[in-house]
């Protein structure tokens, strides 16, 4: 139920200041889903980047996550590397991340305009280019927009897969499971406020409200 909650902005607690960030958390619970101090973020990322690793596997294109050899300007890892080429003759590199559509920041853009918030994430992240290697970013939001980029990417991974299972719903078994893990953890984001909301407030949100 968490996010039907999300989606239809519904008042889900009673505002409180209990975030050990120090943010005030109000009634709708959103603060969980951009919390620098909130539990899973982490945890998204990673399966997020395992359900790529896994897809290309599943198609028959062995790759490597966080390569030690390849590193962007800031020093960081990419999330993946394919072993083979993709297109073109070109290894593929990739990079996963996740925008909270209902941050504070970006809610003067994100009312206005889909995908937004992934706009404003991307131009602050590191424009790696190579010649050598077909670089894709996938982003997505909270909310469930998808970069174009990273569309096309996921899309195209979801045909192969397809030509080694012989199943043209391939595709849309990869966005659906991409769509819950999305929800899944933005469900733990939003339950993780609750564990500072005083005894007497949180005996009124029974745990069974949200699943």
């Amino acid at each position: 139920m968490d996010a039907v909650h999300v989606a239809v902005g519904a008042t889900i607690c009673e505002s409180h200041h209990q975030c050990p960030c120090g943010a005030e958390v109000d009634a709708r619970g959103f603060h969980g889903l951009s919390c620098e101090g909130g539990s899973g973020r982490s945890a998204r990322h990673h399966s997020l980047n395992d359900l790529v690793w896994c897809g290309l596997s599943t198609a028959n294109i062995p790759a490597t996550k966080e390569p030690s050899n390849l590193l962007k300007s800031d020093g960081k890892r990419h999330d993946g590397l394919t072993l083979i080429p993709w297109k073109n003759g070109r290894c593929v590199t990739w990079d996963v991340t996740v925008t909270d559509t209902l941050a504070q920041s970006y809610l003067p853009a994100t009312r206005s305009s889909s995908g937004a918030a992934d706009n404003r994430k991307l131009a602050t992240t590191d424009s790696w280019r190579s010649h050598t290697f077909s670089y894709h970013a996938v982003a997505i939001e909270t909310l469930g927009h998808i970069n174009n980029a990273g569309l096309g990417f996921l899309s195209d991974l979801g045909r192969r897969i397809s030509q080694v299972s012989s199943d043209n719903r391939e595709s849309a078994f990869l966005f659906q499971r991409l769509s819950v893990l999305i929800q899944r953890f933005s469900a733990v984001a939003i339950q993780c406020i609750f564990a500072h909301i005083p005894t007497a407030l949180s005996t009124r949100f029974s745990r069974s409200s949200f699943f």
